[in-house]
């Protein structure tokens, strides 16, 4: 009976003392992104990841996978949604699915400058946006910049005439592709990965992006010419999978949300002075031409592009995008 009892007990010591191991073990936290790791979104994951395990110790673990290393910008979605990966920055152009209402962030020429959009992101219906999703399983934590998008071709766009026939590539978003639409370009669906190689041997002819993409991703060794269109924004959404996030330790979570606030500032902050460097780089290179836009010219791209507005007013809702054009008073 004793040496039972006595093995019991080393049973059950052994157990408690592996539960307990168990339970120290850190939360791991997979934040997977496909840009490189000097852009905007790239020095946020960083500094996130600095900035939890300085301030949780043990209790987490950040894994941060850039360039698409762990998932494509085609992949990550489903991945967060299973659990594989805990934290992910897509686009705001990746939303469409799970919600039409994001799709004003697509809208061409909705939003003067960064300025504008910041006053409508932090306002009660661009707040609304992060909470849309939820019953998709997926919630939003905040909106970090990368910065106003330009046009890039292996010929010189001044005019919307410019571009009829070009190839352009875009996001898988409908709205970005009635906007080439509507100035008679043929839009093409690519990840984000495959745009170098597909600029490079001439599948597509142009792209979208901001100078931070243009240069960390060298497109402007195969495109000729760059036009300062500042016609839309490209921006993301830190998200993570509802189930995760809520299955948390409140003080966990407590301070992770803190530190989110904190490295969304940071992001912003930057993305701005980070975009200004890599346009600058760009002109050092001499290998791309950077067309600047008479006001006249820009009036033509935004009168041939804005009836996009109309086009998704019913999806998106009239009320959002009265909010969003209000904010560039």
């Amino acid at each position: 009976m004793f040496k039972f009892t006595a093995k019991a007990l080393a049973c059950a010591l052994s157990l408690t003392i592996a539960g307990m191991a168990q339970a120290a073990e850190p939360i791991v936290i997979k934040f997977s992104h496909v840009v490189a790791e000097h852009t905007p979104k790239g020095q946020g994951a960083a500094l996130f990841k600095k900035l939890a395990e300085e301030r949780l110790g043990d209790k987490v673990k950040v894994e941060v996978y850039p360039n698409s290393s762990l998932f494509g910008d085609g992949k990550e979605m489903e991945a967060l949604l299973l659990g594989d990966v805990q934290l992910i920055a897509p686009s705001l152009a990746k939303f469409e699915q799970y919600t039409k209402q994001v799709q004003v962030f697509d809208l061409p020429f909705l939003f003067k400058d960064m300025a504008a959009l910041d006053r409508f992101q932090q306002s009660p219906p661009g707040q609304a946006l992060l909470k849309s999703m939820e019953d998709k399983n997926i919630t939003g934590l905040g909106y970090w910049h990368n910065g106003l998008k330009q046009l890039s071709a292996n010929k010189p766009l001044r005019e919307p005439k410019d571009a009829r026939g070009l190839k352009f590539r875009v996001q898988a978003s409908a709205v970005l592709e009635e906007q080439f639409k509507a100035v008679r370009a043929n839009p093409r669906k690519m990840s984000f990965a495959e745009v170098y190689q597909g600029l490079q041997t001439g599948v597509v002819n142009g792209a979208e992006n901001p100078y931070s993409n243009i240069y960390s991703q060298k497109m402007h060794e195969v495109q000729k010419y760059i036009t300062e269109s500042n016609h839309g924004v490209l921006d993301y959404m830190l998200i993570t999978n509802t189930t995760f996030w809520k299955s948390l330790p409140e003080d966990v979570r407590s301070e992770l949300d803190k530190i989110i606030v904190e490295v969304t500032a940071e992001v912003n902050k930057q993305a701005n002075a980070l975009n200004e460097g890599d346009k600058q780089r760009i002109l050092d290179a001499k290998t791309t031409e950077i067309i600047t836009l008479t006001p006249e010219q820009r009036g033509m791209w935004r009168d041939a592009m804005k009836p996009v507005w109309a086009k998704f007013e019913d999806e998106i809702g009239a009320d959002l995008i009265k909010a969003a054009d209000a904010a560039n008073q």
